[in-house]
């Protein structure tokens, strides 16, 4: 339940204010974010909304509506520990700030998201990015936008425990309308790409989150770094799969287990099919670019095995309907979503029979969201 009003409550609300932060759904370039390589997302039209009313007690009361469940959390508390609960992304970013040495002052925050939670769109981070944003500007700090995407990305390594790289966070803050952003993640620069206008992003959701899902991703992540660590006795200078070619995989892959030999593969080749994705967008070349995506797929399902019989369905039933470039599945894997290059005008034909096919192959009705590229987080402010 909501706090009460009150008279003080009700000045407070006045004083109100509020930030946006959008979900991504990322083009090319799965898992490479922890291994030091390249990504390639894109900010959505699905939002977390954080407004924020400043109070003078040391504490954040934390309602969300989604939830309809309001926490307390108190800004003095040196042994905070993650619930296993929505609210730790946003506590996990507020101790992040703390830790770094901004004091930060007490507030109510509403939370109100559309971004689908479960779906590998980047609920959490646009949670965290909406806080993070809301926390820094009430409490009087204007922090660089790559510091605050870091602390966002240590809270839901550290506190929350998900080890995930840095892409969700950053295309939260650094997106732009009609652009896609190839981001390298190691030096954390990038460049803002045109998305053509002649075809569409669409969104398929599975409906399904199979519960392997979270241990798998750190499985994978585990088996990235014995393959770094078994070829760094033969290539010193490497420090991630970032820094190794497909010819000294080659050449070394006795040192590997099958599996890890597999795994290390997978991110190796998708880094360079993220760097060919970024020339063909500068060249409008659509259909190079879906034959990439294409090729990312195959390569999640057969090398980094993180596909399952939902996605590699709503995939072929991509791929057998005519005017689409490419399809893949996207987010960590075991469920979530796909997401398809379209020709425009077939976007209304593509998605009946992606929903028909899909419902008659699994029983389960797909949600298919039309998505837009948007700009990354900001200030809303009263028209």
């Amino acid at each position: 339940m909501a706090p009460e009003d009150s008279s003080s409550e009700l000045s407070n609300i006045a004083r109100a204010r509020t930030f946006r932060a959008p979900g991504r759904v990322n083009l090319i370039g799965e898992h490479t974010d922890y291994n030091d390589g390249f990504v390639m997302p894109v900010a959505i039209n699905f939002s977390t909304t954080v407004s924020l009313s400043p109070i003078p007690e040391r504490r954040l009361e934390i309602f969300s509506d989604n939830f309809q469940e309001t926490i307390v959390f108190h800004l003095d508390d040196k042994a905070a520990a993650p619930r296993h609960h929505w609210s730790d992304y946003a506590i996990g970013v507020a101790v992040m700030l703390m830790r770094a040495g901004y004091q930060l002052n007490g507030g109510r925050l509403r939370i109100k998201s559309d971004v689908p939670i479960g779906s590998g769109l980047s609920s959490s981070a646009a949670l965290e990015v909406a806080t993070a944003y809301a926390l820094a500007s009430s409490s009087g700090f204007k922090i660089d936008r790559r510091e605050l995407a870091q602390l966002c990305r240590k809270a839901e390594n550290e506190f929350v425990g998900a080890r995930v790289g840095i892409m969700d966070q950053f295309v939260s803050f650094f997106g732009d309308e009609n652009k896609a952003l190839l981001l390298d993640c190691r030096s954390l620069e990038f460049e803002l790409l045109p998305l053509s206008s002649d075809a569409q992003l669409v969104v398929c959701n599975t409906m399904v989150k199979h519960s392997l899902a979270s241990g798998a991703y750190n499985e994978r992540r585990e088996q990235c770094e014995e393959g770094v660590a078994r070829l760094k006795s033969v290539i010193p200078h490497i420090t991630a799969l970032r820094d190794v070619t497909i010819e000294q995989l080659e050449k070394h892959r006795e040192l590997l287990r099958p599996i890890v030999y597999r795994r290390c593969k997978h991110i190796i080749t998708e880094n360079a099919r993220v760097l060919e994705a970024g020339d063909s967008l500068k060249e409008s070349d659509l259909i190079r670019f879906g034959q990439l995506m294409d090729q990312s797929h195959e390569s999640l399902k057969n090398d980094f095995e993180v596909s399952c019989d939902e996605l590699d369905l709503m995939v072929q039933l991509a791929r057998n309907i005519d005017g689409v470039y490419g399809a893949r599945m996207t987010g960590g894997g075991f469920g979530g979503c796909t997401v398809n290059l379209v020709e425009r005008e077939k976007v209304t034909e593509f998605q009946r029979v992606v929903a028909s096919g899909y419902e008659k192959g699994t029983g389960l009705k797909p949600e298919i969201y039309v998505c837009r590229a948007v700009k990354g987080a900001e200030e809303i402010t009263e028209k």
